[in-house]
């Protein structure tokens, strides 16, 4: 007989940390952008080991990238995911797009995104529609040249992201209000 009031095959309450760990999780959407796999030549044959890259957002201007590397593809996963979310950034929008245009960097990786009209959708290949889709932008045109390997792309666009300014910004550098800037 069982002495505590724990049913057969049932567990007790979940710890509070794992309650605090599975709320955390909600509050950022992932999506592994690249896994790659690498083999290193020992004496003994093979050794594989993977790399990961993953990219985190809310879907409300904050978004951010991470790598990670394991032996094992789950945890490469969960090490990117981490180091995502220590590198995460706001960007500003203009409603569902980007406020201006703007050309990001990385190495021999440029993308090009320009604002779009409401309705157009995220026009982007692979890893740039990760970042502008988990960025929270809906509607925007991009380009990506030069290098296509993913994680200098990934760069490029953060690159391309932290680059944005708002209005409100422009026109408190500038000393004025936002209807003069417009005009």
């Amino acid at each position: 007989m069982l002495e505590n009031n724990v049913k057969d095959g049932q567990d007790r309450r979940p710890s509070r940390t794992s309650r605090v760990k599975k709320r955390e999780e909600k509050l950022y959407e992932e999506k592994v952008v690249n896994i790659g796999r690498v083999t290193k030549v020992v004496k003994g044959g093979r050794r594989f080991s993977f790399s990961a890259i993953v990219v985190v957002g809310d879907r409300k201007g904050n978004v951010g990238f991470g790598t990670g590397k394991a032996s094992e593809v789950p945890d490469a996963i969960r090490k990117a995911i981490e180091d995502a979310k220590k590198n995460l950034i706001f960007i500003p929008r203009n409603g569902t797009t980007i406020p201006h245009t703007i050309t990001g960097r990385y190495g021999a990786a440029k993308v090009f995104l320009r604002p779009a009209v409401e309705g157009t959708g995220v026009i982007a290949g692979g890893p740039v529609r990760a970042v502008l889709e988990l960025a929270g932008v809906e509607d925007v045109l991009s380009k990506s040249l030069g290098s296509n390997s993913p994680i200098n792309i990934v760069r490029a666009t953060m690159s391309g992201l932290k680059q944005l300014r708002s209005l409100e910004t422009i026109a408190e550098t500038r000393g004025l209000s936002v209807e003069e800037v417009l005009k």
